[in-house]
């Protein structure tokens, strides 16, 4: 557990509720203070949902501390499980029941004499894992349960669908673009001839996961979300899956040619190539304007990438093997997986970066300066304040980052919008000419301080009119310039003296 006034993945509680919600008729209780029960507001505004099943929040108060938790959380999930009549209710531990050290498991099972549905612990450890392992783990919780209560009735069916078919596993609500990434995959699976048998969490009933044994394989686009999942089920039925992210020309040529070989292996006899060969030359437009005059402008220009471990790698791969952007540096804040992430990425960047500091993140990139940045809604205020672009392409994300507009980043759809991010993130040579002419963007004050929290420069009055001067497009590159002469000098106060004496330094 760590507080801080920002983290790139929320606390564990987060990722139980974003499972819980986005199953249907699947309703989760929080035992937390008053206030904690934000989660439905961001729910409602992010997603712009009509209908979901909002989460409960059985509050802490004075009186649960004087007496005990026990009565106040059992009757809550039995007044739900009446009112509502939920397939599933799902007790989350927060880290108030931490500090509390309660016997949650306990409530849940005085609870399920009384209640009509079923009602189960999430088993997260809150002081240990971030939202983004609690979910994974909820996930991994809720088909075991449900596949080994389907076992118990003898009621799991056996046997393989007749055709070739899928499930989709790690779709979930406040996801980075996983509903317009889920249908161009159903639409993907469509065009090879396999049908959709399952997708979990997102829309589905608790009630289909005893059918998830009778799909052929298991498809987990995302690597933070149904890995333990899909583990499970191979451990349990023997069933294969692809953890390739189809993202990109070649990792979706990739992963399809996986599926090919997993489908053949079940007796099936299919060749995907032809279907690689005419999408990637008719359909995506990545790699015919990966190779247009616009896209050369962009190779060998510097960029750094930052995100969770999906989208960070998959970035990484396609600047600089499809599109010929130098990657000076790809980092990740998914810490507990960053051994895959140095395998998928090392060839690919001059450094790699593991870390959720966000002020560790700043100083890297103003460090090396790129030409643009590939982050988290955090990265692109660093590069405001350091007036380097940056295209967004992991959470977190702020509601800008949930369009309206179909926008996938998987399948061959994916590449055209990766395309065009990429391509519209950087400030080219035109844009250069323009920003000089008019003098810069909108910010009419150059920013000061420094990325870090810490600062230790100060810029004094004739020093910040003279870098006010200085032509809006490089005046960020002057001032980081000079902070670093003036840092490894040991000088605290910046004038005008300073400023000239570091562009006597670099030759300017």
């Amino acid at each position: 557990m760590k507080l801080a006034y920002w983290m790139y993945a929320g606390p564990a509680h987060i990722g139980t509720l974003r499972v819980a919600s986005s199953f249907k008729n699947v309703h989760a209780i929080m035992h937390a203070p008053l206030g904690d029960d934000y989660f439905n507001v961001m729910r409602s505004m992010l997603e712009r949902e009509r209908d979901f099943t909002p989460v409960t929040a059985s509050v802490v108060d004075r009186h649960v501390l004087a007496r005990g938790s026990q009565e106040k959380v059992v009757d809550n999930i039995t007044r739900k499980d009446s009112e509502d009549n939920p397939d599933l209710i799902i007790l989350t531990p927060t880290c108030t029941s931490s500090i509390l050290q309660e016997d949650l498991q306990n409530f849940v099972d005085r609870a399920q004499m009384d209640s009509k549905g079923d009602v189960m612990l999430a088993d997260v450890n809150h002081y240990r894992v971030n939202e983004l392992q609690a979910a994974d783990r909820t996930l991994q919780q809720v088909v075991q349960y449900y596949t080994e209560k389907a076992r118990k009735k003898g009621d799991l069916p056996q046997g393989k669908t007749e055709k070739p078919s899928v499930n989709i596993i790690g779709i979930s609500t406040l996801g980075f673009h996983n509903q317009h990434d889920c249908t161009e995959l159903k639409k993907l699976m469509g065009d090879l001839g396999i049908e959709v048998n399952v997708v979990i969490p997102d829309g589905a009933s608790v009630h289909e996961l005893k059918n998830l044994s009778r799909a052929w394989f298991n498809l987990v686009p995302y690597r933070e979300l149904g890995m333990m999942a899909v583990e499970y089920l191979a451990k349990e039925f023997e069933m294969p899956y692809v953890d390739i992210t189809p993202m990109g020309v070649v990792e979706t040529a990739r992963c399809i040619r996986k599926i090919q070989q997993v489908i053949n292996q079940q007796g099936a006899d299919v060749n995907y190539e032809a279907f690689i060969e005419d999408q990637t030359l008719h359909v995506s437009q990545a790699a015919w304007f990966s190779r247009s005059i616009d896209c050369q402008n962009l190779t060998g220009k510097k960029a750094v990438v930052f995100g969770d471990n999906t989208h960070a790698a998959a970035m990484t791969k396609i600047l600089a093997r499809e599109m010929g952007i130098h990657v000076v540096w790809a980092g990740t804040y998914c810490k507990y997986d960053a051994d895959w992430f140095r395998e998928q990425v090392s060839e690919y960047c001059d450094e790699v970066l593991i870390t959720d500091d966000h002020g560790e993140i700043g100083d890297a990139i103003a460090r090396v300066e790129p030409s643009a940045i590939f982050g988290t809604q955090m990265e692109r205020h660093v590069g405001k304040r350091l007036n380097i672009p940056c295209g967004v392409i992991a959470a977190p994300i702020h509601i800008q980052n949930f369009p309206i507009g179909y926008k996938p980043f998987m399948g061959y759809e994916g590449t055209n919008q990766v395309a065009d991010l990429v391509y519209n993130s950087f400030t080219l040579g035109m844009e250069d000419h323009l920003l000089e002419i008019f003098g810069g963007h909108d910010t009419k004050e150059v920013i000061t301080k420094g990325i870090s929290a810490d600062s230790d420069l100060n810029w004094t009055k004739d020093g910040l009119a003279e870098l006010n001067k200085i032509p809006g497009f490089v005046r960020g590159k002057v001032k980081r310039n000079t902070e670093k002469f003036a840092r490894d000098r040991g000088i605290k106060n910046i004038d005008v003296e300073v400023l000239y004496a570091a562009k006597e330094s670099v030759g300017a």
